[in-house]
């Protein structure tokens, strides 16, 4: 299976293979091991990971320099004597921290698409992509294949309420999304704001990291600030009036209703009014950009 097939735009498909069938597929199309110099590679421009780990680096160079390279690193050519890396920045990394002059490589010709999608999946593998670098990865892959969640969460093997749940992330305060870029809150702190204005997020991101509040603790938190936040806003026409048992019943319900969705971290509000002859609740959700 080619990453043309996994990534493309054709309209049938088949099951999707698994990921590792991806990288193993670009090992299989592999030439010779070259030695290329360590001046004439560059990173990958779609590199997903943004932050890497310098203690891990010095374990994985100890690890190079009494064993050796197991893996050749992937390149691919982009102009005369410079080589752009397709997978194993990490190794390449370590390789700088030793010194070396020369790299064992292997070059591949691959398009934009499948640099992208190769790099995405080695990250994805070894499952140490922060959630925002996650989410980003698979913003430039559904950009550069032109793809919709549904056909990206398909081609990876992912459900589709994944997909829009790591996305939704980027639509955090930028001081959040640094936060969660540093592992300085979890996945589930990110998600449990976004309810909340950018000005609201960067108020509380203070709280969370200053009293170390739990997850929970930060939804109790949020909630208390929607509430309040209704609360202030001018409902027309209100009035005190005694509603019957199965209204009252029937309000419960959906007011429940509208809490379980709220904790998915979808951006919702409910509008509640008592009119002359109806009691209305309007359901506000807000629409992906």
């Amino acid at each position: 299976m080619a990453l043309s097939d996994l990534f493309g735009s054709g309209k049938t498909k088949k099951k999707t293979e698994n990921e590792e069938d991806v990288l193993l597929e670009v090992l299989k199309k592999q030439k010779h091991v070259q030695e290329i110099a360590v001046q004439q590679i560059v990173p990958n421009r779609f590199q997903p990971r943004k932050v890497f780990n310098e203690e891990k680096l010095d374990e994985l160079a100890r690890t190079i320099h009494i064993h050796g390279l197991i893996q050749p690193i992937i390149l691919r050519k982009y102009e005369e004597n410079k080589y752009e890396i397709v997978a194993g920045e990490r190794r390449f990394r370590a390789m700088q921290l030793l010194e070396w002059k020369e790299v064992p490589a292997i070059v591949q010709e691959m398009s934009d698409n499948e640099t992208a999608s190769v790099a995405l999946i080695e990250n994805l593998q070894r499952e140490e992509l922060t959630a925002i670098e996650e989410a980003e990865a698979y913003q430039g892959l559904m950009a550069l294949n032109g793809l919709t969640q549904e056909a990206l969460a398909q081609r990876i093997g992912k459900s589709q309420s994944f997909i829009a749940n790591k996305l939704r992330l980027l639509k955090l305060a930028d001081a959040l999304k640094e936060a969660l870029l540093n592992r300085t809150i979890t996945e589930r702190h990110g998600r449990s704001v976004l309810a909340l204005s950018h000005e609201e997020q960067n108020e509380l991101l203070s709280v969370i990291i200053e009293k170390k509040l739990t997850v929970k603790e930060t939804e109790r938190l949020v909630k208390q600030k929607v509430a309040e936040k209704n609360s202030t806003q001018e409902q027309p026409k209100k009035r005190v009036r005694k509603i019957s048992k199965d209204l009252r019943l029937a309000l419960n319900t959906i007011n429940k209703s509208v809490e379980l969705i709220k904790e998915t971290g979808m951006p919702l509000e409910a509008i509640e009014e008592d009119l002359e002859d109806v009691y209305r609740i309007t359901i506000e959700i807000k629409k992906d950009k």
